[in-house]
């Protein structure tokens, strides 16, 4: 097995090659004056490819398809997404939107496609490929939990997150919540635990995507004077802008992440999950 690491994959890539005990293959990228990509792999891969590339942005899914097309003699080629963006655009809200996470999941042409953690799964029916949703929680969990917290409590930012807290939770070994927002007047609005107490809690605020850090900064903002410590954690580090700055201004102490997106808070690594399940593929055929 090969691994071709995409432009913004690299250290995952490689990391994954090592996990497998797969052979990386060098790639080349590039871009011309006119802003124009340019992809070339260096090696020459064998019949069974992986190429690693989160599409974090419009060039990255470029370089995705060019990568693809450059594998096309291979005899087995698998596509591994880690993170992938316009997940969250999947439906037609107003007449004449394009449902862009369909155009693109129908433009990856490939044997399988592995992603992990996919904002939305109800992407992968737009797959005209197998395709796998991994779940990085387990990974996240164990690793708050190895933090050894005095009192934690998972903390999901909206009803929608709370899949992920339960995971973590049930790794920790504590009590999950989400946050309910109230609108009290025009410009008044409390954001609080739905059913749990945080007095003197040490409180980890988890969810799958963090992009701006908006509400998470609220609800540090709100907590840090009654929690004993907070924490931030989630799957895909997207931190545009000061999102970084704005949790550790709010008064969070420590933010998580996994490597999905090659960030600075990427101190998890969802290698071991991918290699284990590129091997249990290839001992299922």
């Amino acid at each position: 097995m090969d691994i071709i690491g995409g432009s913004s994959s690299q250290l995952l890539a490689s990391r994954i090659a090592s996990e497998s005990g797969a052979r990386l293959i060098l790639t080349e990228f590039k871009e011309f004056p006119d802003g124009e990509q340019y992809t070339r792999i260096l090696g020459r891969p064998g019949s069974d490819v992986v190429i690693v590339q989160s599409t974090v942005t419009d060039s990255d899914f470029i370089t995705l398809l060019q990568l693809i097309d450059a594998c096309e003699g291979a005899e087995k080629l698998t596509v591994v997404v880690p993170y992938m963006g316009y997940a969250r655009q999947d439906r037609r809200f107003k007449e004449g939107e394009a449902v862009t996470s369909r155009a693109l999941a129908r433009a990856i042409n490939a044997d399988q496609v592995i992603l992990v953690n996919i904002h939305n799964e109800g992407v992968l029916r737009y797959f005209n490929v197998p395709v796998e949703n991994l779940d990085a929680t387990r990974i996240i969990g164990e690793y708050l939990r190895d933090m050894r917290l005095p009192n934690p409590i998972v903390i999901a930012p909206d009803g929608g997150a709370m899949g992920i807290a339960r995971s973590a939770a049930e790794i920790i070994g504590t009590e999950y919540d989400y946050l309910e927002k109230r609108r009290l007047s025009g410009d008044e609005v409390t954001i609080t635990p739905k059913n749990l107490d945080i007095e003197d809690r040490d409180i980890i605020l988890i969810d799958d995507i963090i992009s701006t850090g908006g509400t998470i900064s609220e609800a540090i903002a709100v907590f840090r004077s009654r929690a004993s410590s907070i924490h931030v954690a989630c799957v895909h580090p997207v931190l545009t802008g000061n999102a970084v700055l704005r949790l550790f201004h709010a008064g969070v102490r420590s933010v998580t992440s996994t490597d999905t997106i090659e960030k600075g808070t990427s101190t998890v690594s969802v290698a071991p999950l991918i290699a284990e399940r590129l091997r249990q593929n290839n001992q299922n055929i």
